[in-house]
């Protein structure tokens, strides 16, 4: 599966997808291919406030639990309903309905580091 271009990347495999001043986060297809199956998924409560690199909630497979990190300074605004009947909505589609929260901005500042598509590939080809 390509590499959506239309956001950002972290090298702890969590993407973000800004549209204003909202950030959408997933599990890129790496982690969820290094996790194989996703069996329970659990963000934080809409409503918390959030640090850059704070953990905004985890995701359990066959394998592990994984942590899954916030990129910047805002507040969770919702948490995809679906994670709790279905979180193997992640391992089938992790740029799109597998999405796990949104978090409205206040500080985008920790967004700098993050890769863009083509340097993330790069990362997990030599990883």
């Amino acid at each position: 599966m390509a590499i959506p271009d239309d956001r950002v990347y972290s090298r702890t495999h969590e993407w973000y997808k800004v549209e204003g001043d909202t950030l959408t986060l997933g599990l890129t297809r790496h982690a969820v291919d290094q996790l194989t199956d996703i069996t329970y998924a659990e963000m934080r409560e809409p409503g918390t406030s959030l640090e850059a690199g704070d953990v905004v909630g985890e995701v359990e497979s066959v394998k592990t639990t994984s942590d899954v990190y916030c990129p910047c300074v805002g507040e969770i605004v919702e948490v995809n309903p679906e994670l709790e009947s279905n979180p193997g909505i992640v391992n089938e589609d992790p740029y799109g309905a597998g999405w796990l929260c949104k978090i409205r901005i206040s500080d985008p500042k920790g967004l700098e580091s993050c890769l863009d598509a083509q340097a993330y590939e790069r990362e997990i080809a030599e990883a």
